[in-house]
């Protein structure tokens, strides 16, 4: 993403003696430092807000794409992708394996750092919150209000990872904690109506406004986004349905007319995407600036090392993630997003020569990507399709620059059509997928075309072992409302968000796919890692672990 950048220059007087003579030089100098802010030398004004909140959001970049975090949980963890043993490696201790078993551990990468990350984002915001309160930070009377209730939403977006992940958590809201404070553990409902009350009660406060000035902040359209994803999952969350709640945000945000679907939905999804109409929240990249190692590194994850010449990459890929072949068997293979979101085939390099294999059996041969990957124990290097709904741009570093579309339209617009399915009103429901199919299918307009009888039906999906040791047919004929979840799993491929589509639907511990089998439905909740159950006698493990 590009955005003008504020370059902040300073200069100092010094003292340069240039001669050795006479009483000439310095006598007396002031120590000044230019890399800090003295706080009582500080006032800022409404310009200076966005960068007082920012810290607090720079959490979800590390929370969302840092390396074995939230999105391989949601998404190496569901029936879409997976991340096999490769002739180059990607075993690392079987920890990609046990993902797609579900059979990690309370002291997996996983299970640590999206609790950690999580946490870190939610006191950055209770920090902010006690600074602006305290006047610490000396905010303007009339700035306070919005701050602290952008702040608050942003919190509460930190809880939801929690109450999903992890369930029964510790609510913490303060900052001045007293030493030696312990947080005690909240029920998941506790979690759930804390939430529900910190949006319903700050996203009035905070700005209406869609526009460069609140790109990637949570205005009033993200808080209303993020309440509609809190009712969608609250049967799961607390056992009540509250599917007419969700229609009547998702109809809030559908009528401010602010939003649209793209023409063409890779454009949501390009370098230079902050421009998407499409878009209700993201998480801003870019390259340049942000330079954590591994903040945005999916192309890196999931092509091979000789695809370096494909996209001019500065560095060599790691060539380990791909799509579970069951999956891509669900797509018509006319639908856009077959052809645009995955890598496929002969590849070639930037000038158009083919690429031939360099590791393990293909050494030698045309690397061409198959619909085939022979387990999560062992694979070849041209197994399995590989992720590109990214645009991978031309001389790309180790990271790319696409902003990340966390909330978008369309997922409102399919929000509204699942709850309509599930009170209903199927019919009503069809004409919302519809929509969104559209623009998947212009070259054949019928098949974007979906009834009611058919979101009634079960999943498409071929469910059942299907590796080089065992295959069993289980179909998802059985799944209700399945054809649903195939139409989330089409438009929401490799957005960190399968596993919980699939819980809401009863798939994810039921399932089997690839070299996975359901290994128990407390799987549907991460443990509490054993290393925050040592520092604090407050928490108790989830049940199973």
């Amino acid at each position: 993403m590009k955005q003008t950048k504020i370059a902040i220059y300073f200069s100092a007087l010094s003292c340069f003696i240039a001669m050795l003579t006479v009483n000439s030089g310095c006598t007396k100098l002031k120590d000044v430092s230019y890399n800090q802010i003295i706080a009582n030398e500080f006032t800022p004004t409404s310009s200076d807000l966005a960068a007082l909140a920012g810290a607090a959001y720079v959490d979800w970049r590390g929370l969302l794409l840092q390396w074995n975090t939230l999105y391989r949980a949601q998404e190496v963890a569901g029936d879409q992708m997976l991340t096999p043993a490769r002739p180059n490696g990607w075993i690392d201790g079987g920890v990609y394996r046990r993902i797609h078993e579900h059979k990690w551990t309370t002291d997996d990468d996983i299970v640590i750092n999206i609790w950690t990350r999580a946490y870190q984002g939610i006191t950055n915001c209770n920090r902010i919150i006690y600074q602006t309160q305290s006047g610490a930070i000396p905010v303007a009377p009339k700035d306070t209000t919005a701050l602290i209730a952008e702040i608050k939403l942003l919190r509460a977006s930190y809880y939801w990872v929690l109450i999903d992940c992890y369930g029964n958590i510790p609510l913490v809201d303060r900052f001045n904690v007293p030493e030696g404070f312990l947080p005690k553990q909240n029920t998941r409902k506790e979690v759930y109506d804390f939430i529900i009350n910190e949006l319903l009660t700050n996203i009035p406060l905070v700005s209406t406004a869609n526009n460069t000035a609140t790109y990637g902040k949570f205005n009033k359209w993200a808080g209303l986004t993020l309440l509609a994803k809190m009712y969608l999952n609250a049967e799961v969350y607390t056992g009540t349905p509250q599917w007419d709640k969700c229609k009547a945000v998702c109809d809030t945000i559908i009528q401010s007319n602010l939003f649209i679907l793209e023409s063409n939905q890779k454009n949501v999804f390009i370098t230079e995407n902050q421009n998407s109409k499409e878009i209700i929240f993201a998480l801003p990249f870019d390259s340049k600036y942000v330079n954590d190692w591994n903040s945005f590194d999916i192309h890196m994850q999931t092509l091979q090392p000789e695809n370096q010449a494909t996209y001019n990459l500065q560095s060599a890929p790691w060539g380990g993630i791909c799509a579970v072949p069951q999956f891509i068997s669900t797509f018509d293979t006319t639908d856009s997003r077959y052809i645009d979101n995955y890598i496929k085939g002969q590849q070639y390099t930037a000038s158009g020569d083919s690429i031939f294999g360099t590791m393990g059996a293909f050494t030698g041969k045309p690397l061409a990507f198959r619909n085939y990957v022979a387990g999560v124990d062992q694979s070849e290097e041209v197994d399995g399709f590989r992720l590109g709904k990214f645009e991978i741009a031309m001389g790309a570093t180790n990271r790319l620059s696409n902003d990340w579309p966390l909330f978008r339209y369309a997922d409102v617009l399919m929000m509204k059509a699942e709850c309509l399915l599930r009170m209903g009103e199927a019919n009503e429901a069809a004409v919302i997928v519809t929509q969104v199919r559209e623009r998947n299918f212009r070259a054949n307009p019928a098949k974007a075309m979906v009834t009611g009888a058919d979101l009634l039906k079960g999943s498409g999906y071929d469910y059942g072992l299907r590796n080089h040791l065992t295959t069993t047919h289980e179909g998802g004929a059985d799944i209700i409302y399945g054809r649903f979840l195939d139409e989330l799993g089409w438009e929401f491929c490799q957005e960190a968000r399968r596993r919980t589509d699939m819980i809401r639907f009863g798939a994810f511990t039921k399932k089997s796919w690839l070299s996975h089998s359901p290994n128990g439905d407390y799987r549907a909740l991460y443990p509490i890692p054993r290393t925050e159950i040592a520092k604090n006698a407050n928490l108790k493990q989830n049940t199973g672990y």
